[in-house]
């Protein structure tokens, strides 16, 4: 229950960075909400043009923690590792992206290259992938035995073997 639990609180926490990520900024201060969803899968790749919330990176994450949520309700390691697996996917997915447009990733402190939103969205992930390995999920169900008996077992109803010893005997016959 101990492991349920903590599965499930790293989980929450996982998901609520997920969904946090899209609105800090991403690359050059420009913030995760801004990307279209659309420009990750197009030939054209990440454009200038900003995108409705709903339609921008924000979707996929929120999609994750709502998977993220269920997992809990349920205790399912699978579901909970989906989720995970979905927020680094786009972060990835994102990162390929940004850098084919950009032609390169770099790293800065002023503002400039990656940001804090991208970090909280693999961070998010690996917190999601850990609460998946963390939890117990739910107990297998096993064949209850039958409870013991307390009555002789019915002759009628036993099968007959060898070891059968409440067979009726047959009356003997006269043989002449």
């Amino acid at each position: 229950m101990i492991r349920n639990v903590l599965g499930s609180l790293l989980g929450l926490i996982g998901a609520t960075a997920a969904v946090w990520s899209p609105f800090r900024a991403w690359y050059d201060g420009r913030h995760g909400r801004d990307y279209r969803l659309q420009d990750l899968f197009t030939g054209t790749g990440i454009t200038g043009h900003h995108g409705a919330l709903l339609l921008s990176l924000f979707l996929p994450f929120v999609v994750a923690a709502l998977l993220a949520i269920v997992a809990v309700l349920r205790r399912s390691r699978a579901l909970m590792a989906s989720a995970g697996v979905l927020v680094l996917a786009f972060a990835v997915l994102w990162m390929v992206r940004q850098g084919q447009a950009a032609g390169s990733l770099t790293v800065g402190a002023d503002g400039k290259g990656l940001g804090a939103g991208v970090a909280n969205a693999f961070g998010a992930g690996a917190l999601l992938l850990l609460a998946a390995a963390v939890m117990r999920g739910r107990p297998r169900r096993r064949a209850r035995a039958l409870p013991p008996t307390t009555t002789a077992p019915d002759p009628a109803r036993r099968p007959a073997g060898p070891e059968d010893t409440t067979r009726p005997e047959t009356p003997p016959t006269d043989q002449r």
